[in-house]
């Protein structure tokens, strides 16, 4: 199964891409510029001290969306939109994970406040947008800090909260999430939760901040 990650050359997406190809998943890092995605390959290999990963190449957006399996959205806010409409012909029959968070920061303001969506949610926005196709919205990987992703001789201490309409997806999307090492995927319910759980974001944040740290995450007890 093929992971291709939408907007892979940020923060976000690079670390998701470093965690899955070191699992040894075949991923492809979607950018809107080729050469972008290359040198997050590049990069990848160097923190994997690797000459060549075979398992992960760079492709522009829509291209990587057209050859994979599962895509998963890691682009800010401000480009939720056109990345969806630079991909929504090839997304047919696939598992959409959206990782979007929206943060003020996305749109010039505080890193630690969350912008209300008109739509209830980022993913939620994303799912109404993508109605008319065949594909599965499933919100996931927003709680999880691109530090501790990168962080690669580390396990992860943060559980992944899953929201999603589709049962079968949000299954995917859990399996997935448990190949990196130190992660817990947990079911929190429908994709209407997802207005809950992206809320956490902005909240780690500012605990990072306030602690001088970058590791922030959350678990779930009593499970």
């Amino acid at each position: 199964m093929k992971i291709g990650i939408i907007g892979g050359t940020g923060d976000q997406g690079l670390g998701l891409a470093l965690r899955f190809t070191k699992a040894g998943e075949q991923v492809i890092v979607g950018s809107r510029d080729v050469k972008k995605a290359e040198n997050a390959v590049n990069l990848i290999e160097n923190m994997l001290k690797s000459d060549e990963c075979p398992n992960v190449r760079g492709l522009i957006n829509a291209e990587a969306a057209s050859k994979a399996d599962i895509l998963i959205l890691t682009v800010p806010l401000q480009a939720q939109m056109i990345t969806l409409k630079s991909i929504a012909d090839h997304v047919e029959g696939k598992i959409f994970i959206d990782a979007t968070v929206p943060m003020e920061s996305c749109l010039g303001g505080s890193p630690v406040k969350y912008v209300n969506m008109w739509d209830g949610s980022a993913a939620e926005r994303t799912a109404i947008f993508l109605k008319d196709k065949n594909v599965r919205v499933v919100s996931a990987f927003n709680n999880i800090s691109a530090a501790s992703l990168t962080n690669i001789e580390q396990d992860i201490d943060c559980d992944c909260l899953i929201s999603g309409d589709d049962a079968e997806s949000k299954k995917v999307a859990m399996e997935l999430a448990e190949k990196i090492p130190g992660v817990r995927a947990i079911d929190c319910g429908p994709l209407e939760n997802a207005r809950i759980v992206e809320k956490i974001t902005p909240l780690l944040i500012n605990l990072n901040i306030r602690n001088k740290i970058k590791l922030a995450g959350i678990r779930i007890t009593g499970l």
